[in-house]
């Protein structure tokens, strides 16, 4: 198994249910590139997802695999109960770090996104956390709360 995020791994109890969605990747662009697929179907980044990766996005080293133009962003997305009205949140790396020690349990998505074509495809998930289940914090009102008054 490829070790995705090695600043995860000074302590092993930390990421665990790895999920690497390589093999689906593959075959989608194996499908692509025979002619099986049409471009747009698999360069389909929604325009919120592409805003996303052009703020909030980490740098990769990794070549877009279909224009082979630009280098690949990718987004971390953090979701479980624990995490309130904050779950679905984008998080670097150093913020996902610092949550495994502060949350009992949750999960992950990395996601990866060409800025320049829109490939989109999910890399892995998996969960993290100490263990220790917590009850999610108070809800804060937010600007959209007052709009929907």
């Amino acid at each position: 198994m490829q070790v995705v995020y090695p600043f995860l791994m000074h302590n092993p109890r930390l990421a665990r249910d790895v999920i690497d969605y390589a093999l689906t990747r593959r075959a989608v662009l194996v499908e692509l590139f025979r002619g099986s697929s049409h471009f747009s179907s698999a360069c389909d980044a929604d325009p919120y997802l592409r805003s996303a990766a052009k703020y909030h996005g980490e740098s990769t080293t990794r070549k877009c695999p279909v224009c082979r133009r630009k280098e690949l962003v990718e987004l971390r997305y953090t979701f479980g109960d624990e995490l309130g009205q904050y779950s679905g949140r984008i998080k670097s790396k150093e913020e996902i770090v610092e949550m495994a020690s502060l949350h009992g349990e949750f999960r992950v998505y990395t996601v990866e996104i060409c800025p320049d074509c829109g490939w989109n495809h999910l890399v892995n998930s998996f969960l993290l956390g100490d263990g220790v289940p917590r009850k999610a914090p108070r809800r804060v009102r937010t600007l959209e709360d007052e709009w929907k008054r």
